[in-house]
């Protein structure tokens, strides 16, 4: 080779060279100009914005059936080799939309609600890590505790009231209601108890007021001296908040809350039995600030097994979907006649639904792919089925398909929060949702 063929060689080369990294620079700028303008573009597209002040959700524990409730399809002959619902199915106050016979009540009242029947996600087997995704909005991780939806709510919203607590449980406290790192001021107040409310706070009988109030004197300056010497300590600072607001829910304005016999007798009745009146001292609790409230029917089930109808509970589950249609209509109804519904959103939800085959015990297995969740009030544009299923009710056929994170936008855009907005654990910024974008439909 001569020389003159080396240094050809060697301009190529040193020309190959340049291009290339002058290619790859404007490939990196330009990847990084798209980043920055799709950012740009979720930030400032149009986000519905909801008037919603108070949710209260409906937590329906165990996986209910969307083809025996709010998703009807063809009745099963022998509720066993013949899938299909359990139940016949009745019409509407909405043309077209069928709900399950043993929702009577709720039929005539669908008008103020949005059925959302094509919701999906991907857990399946484990009842915990389905109740976990629909309470969080995502999936557990290993580096990070999510707040869930009830404390997103109150750290978005401002506090309407000392005196009675933004967020309230009314169920058990399994994982995916904590606050996560939102810190504890944004966590629950737990009620296991409808008419008497927290033990923690009621004074026991046997201290009187004057030795309660020595005692708080004492404690506010321990606390004080502790504040003082860790100030720079934001998770002590956040318990330390979190304690002061439990010694204001002591006073009587949030107790009071739970003397349900001041509510007429005859609506009592129309609420029904426990879970009826939960969802009574809910409507009570909103009236007074509240922001946030799930109730749980979760109680000693009448069917033995709850909403999780595997083998012989199937045969009773029709109590407790009339259990659900007295409760909800009437709270409906009640929240409709004090003008709190169009402020209200109500949410019935579950972990996933169940499929239209029996099983060898003649109940149903579990079903993700596609079940039903219901939205009423809120401001929102109701009185219509939102997605279409199959003739099983199993899979999306058309509509819109709701995912987990789209849910968990729509909720928070009914409560008029910006949910491309993000939050912060530490330094590390954490989208309110997964990626969700909300059920436009509902918005008019």
């Amino acid at each position: 080779m001569n020389q003159s063929t080396s240094n050809n060689d060697q301009t190529s080369a040193m020309l190959n060279r340049r291009d290339w990294l002058q290619c790859s620079t404007a490939a990196a700028l330009a990847g990084s100009f798209l980043s920055v303008s799709a950012k740009a573009e979720a930030h400032n597209r149009k986000v519905p914005q909801g008037k919603a002040e108070h949710c209260i959700m409906l937590w329906l524990g165990g996986g209910a059936s969307q083809i025996d409730t709010f998703d009807p399809k063809h009745q099963s002959i022998d509720n066993a080799k013949d899938p299909g619902s359990d139940y016949a199915a009745i019409d509407t106050v909405v043309p077209g939309v069928q709900i399950s016979e043993h929702l009577k009540q709720t039929a005539k009242l669908l008008d103020r609600c949005a059925l959302v029947r094509t919701l999906h996600h991907d857990e399946i087997d484990e009842h915990a890590a389905a109740s976990y995704r629909m309470h969080i909005g995502r999936r557990t991780s290993g580096t990070i505790v999510y707040p869930s939806l009830g404390s997103v709510v109150t750290h978005r919203k401002e506090k309407l009231s000392t005196k009675v607590p933004s967020y309230v449980l009314m169920g058990y406290p399994s994982p995916g209601r904590q606050p996560g790192f939102l810190g504890p001021q944004h966590g629950f107040v737990y009620l296991t108890d409808t008419e008497s409310g927290p033990k923690g706070l009621s004074r026991p009988t046997r201290i009187s007021k004057e030795r309660l109030k020595r005692r708080e004197d004492v404690l506010q300056k321990l606390a004080s001296i502790y504040s003082r010497e860790h100030k720079i300590d934001s998770q002590i600072a956040a318990y330390m908040a979190a304690a002061e607001q439990g010694r204001d829910l002591a006073g009587p304005e949030f107790m009071s809350v739970f003397n349900l016999q001041q509510e007429p007798g005859d609506l009592r009745n129309q609420y029904g039995g426990e879970f009826g009146q939960r969802c009574l001292l809910a409507r009570r609790l909103i009236e007074r600030g509240t922001r946030f409230v799930e109730v749980s029917f979760n109680l000693t089930f009448v069917n033995g097994t709850g909403w999780d109808t595997h083998n012989e509970g199937q045969l009773k589950q029709h109590l407790l979907i009339q259990g659900l249609d007295q409760a909800f209509a009437t709270l409906l109804k009640d929240l409709e006649q004090k003008k709190l519904l169009d402020k209200t959103l109500v949410v019935i939800a579950t972990e996933f639904g169940r499929p239209a085959k029996f099983d060898a015990g003649g109940g149903r297995g579990h079903h993700a792919k596609a079940f039903s969740g219901v939205l009423a009030g809120g401001g929102l544009k109701t009185g219509q089925a939102i997605g279409q299923t199959d003739e099983l009710g199993e899979l999306h056929v058309s509509g819109p398909k709701i995912s987990v994170p789209d849910w968990f936008a729509t909720i928070y855009a009914a409560m008029g929060i910006d949910y491309t907005n993000e939050m912060y654990a530490g330094d590390r910024p954490v989208p309110l949702t997964d990626g969700g974008n909300a059920i436009a439909e509902l918005f008019a």
